[in-house]
């Protein structure tokens, strides 16, 4: 139900792949996006996670055929792993959404750090059309787009097109072909500083909902422990000579 691919080893693709069912989430394949997400945790090579999805659609949501035969608290369980991946991982999502990306699906883009898109991408949470709310998708929406924002996709389950996404701030660029262009994201990405993307993403985690004296605190700790890491002292080492400028140790405090 899903692909796994490894390009230029630092990148790990992941492919949603039931075309026939429009990416719908079935219990299963949310089972087997959680364990993808998870291996690129735990594996160091892998430095950015690149997810996309064969066929028309990027994703239509959770797959509701199955709902009368399954476990409601084991699909809550795997939901939540899955929809709060961007919170937990100490690597970037970058997604290619070339298709609509509805309820689940725009919970699932919403997870991701950049996002592109196509020019004819429609999303939406539309679960109220069914008579649900968006419960375990609603917050990471909502830190994406507002909370008014989402309040009012969710009330409304309206389809938003791709600028209005955009302008929301739920899309960062839209492509004419977003796989190559998010892919050429990632490929940079995977070519910075491993130690900056990790420990920015563990920042933006950890200062989540705390004050600004706590998240100076926590920033200043993560940006200490950044600049004595050898990727800085050599970062700045070439940025200095590039500028003919004698380089001196780098600060170890601040």
């Amino acid at each position: 139900m899903i692909e796994t691919e490894r390009h230029e080893t630092a990148i790990f693709r992941i492919t949603l792949n039931r075309p026939e069912k429009r990416n719908a989430l079935s219990f299963e394949m949310c089972r087997q996006l959680v364990r993808a997400f998870d291996e690129a945790e735990k594996d160091p090579a892998i430095r950015v996670v690149f997810l996309t999805a064969n066929g028309n659609y990027f994703c239509s949501g959770m797959d509701l055929q199955e709902l009368r035969d399954v476990d409601l608290d084991a699909v809550a369980h795997i939901h939540n792993a899955m929809f709060n991946v961007g919170k937990r991982l100490s690597k970037p999502i970058v997604a290619a959404v070339h298709g609509d990306a509805l309820a689940g699906g725009t919970g699932l883009v919403a997870n991701a750090h950049v996002v592109i898109a196509g020019p004819r991408v429609a999303f939406g949470l539309t679960e109220i059309k069914i008579g649900l709310w968006p419960f375990l998708i609603y917050k990471t929406v909502a830190e994406a787009i507002g909370d008014r924002r989402a309040t009012e996709w969710s009330l409304t389950g309206r389809s938003v097109d791709v600028e209005e996404a955009r302008s929301a701030g739920l899309v960062h660029r839209i492509c004419k072909n977003p796989y190559e262009s998010a892919f050429e994201v990632a490929r940079a990405i995977a070519t910075s500083s491993k130690v900056a993307v990790s420990s920015g993403l563990s920042y933006i985690q950890q200062s989540r909902g705390k004050s600004w004296e706590e998240s100076g605190k926590i920033g200043h700790l993560l940006r200490n422990e950044v600049m004595k890491s050898r990727e800085f002292s050599a970062g700045l080492q070439a940025f200095l000579e590039k500028r003919g400028v004698k380089p001196s140790p780098p600060p170890t405090a601040g």
